[in-house]
């Protein structure tokens, strides 16, 4: 069943970010808009790609009003570990998420149950902390951070403005629909 415009269920889970740890919890996604990356395991390989690159846009997404949460099924010690190790991780800023009790995997129905590991997916959060879009990848394919800036982008351009719609591969600034009858059939 899809989460998309599902409230997060609730959740407490303790974080790692900036040396410091922290807890988080479902009302953290509140009153902003929040990106929840989901990947299988820190000290592997496609993993520290994508959140290297996820940092590379990280300054966007703050200026965007938007928080991102890092989780794996990993703890966050293991977080911790994994960042003061590699050259890769030792860059992020963002808050890293430890869920070995899988309750955010479950909560957000990513969990592979026979191995334990969250799938690669990502979840874009509105202010009410409702789910506003979802993509899952295999484990073997990364993701595009700036992808995830460009769904932020339409998603709030529709949010301020209710009565349009953003077609595919819209930027901001260009071109919207508004749907009705004098376009049915016409695009």
């Amino acid at each position: 069943m899809s989460l998309v415009g599902k409230e997060v269920l609730p959740f407490k889970a303790d974080a790692y970010q900036n040396g410091e740890f922290l807890e988080v919890t479902h009302e953290d996604l509140k009153g902003q808009w929040s990106v929840v990356v989901f990947y299988p395991a820190d000290f592997t390989f496609v993993c520290p790609t994508e959140l290297s690159d996820l940092q590379s846009e990280y300054d966007n997404l703050k200026e965007l009003g938007v928080e991102v949460y890092s989780v794996s099924t990993d703890t966050h010690y293991t977080h911790k570990a994994w960042h003061d190790n590699s050259p890769t991780i030792s860059d992020i800023e963002f808050v890293m998420v430890g869920d070995p009790s899988h309750t955010l995997s479950k909560n957000f129905n990513v969990l592979i149950e026979e191995e334990g590991l969250a799938d690669r997916a990502t979840f874009i959060i509105d202010p009410d902390g409702v789910v506003q879009g979802i993509e899952i990848n295999a484990g073997n394919l990364g993701r595009d951070a700036s992808a995830i800036v460009s769904k932020i982008k339409a998603a709030q351009y529709v949010r301020n403005n209710p009565e349009e719609v953003c077609p595919a591969k819209w930027q901001e600034g260009s071109k919207t629909l508004k749907p009705g009858l004098n376009l049915v059939g016409k695009i």
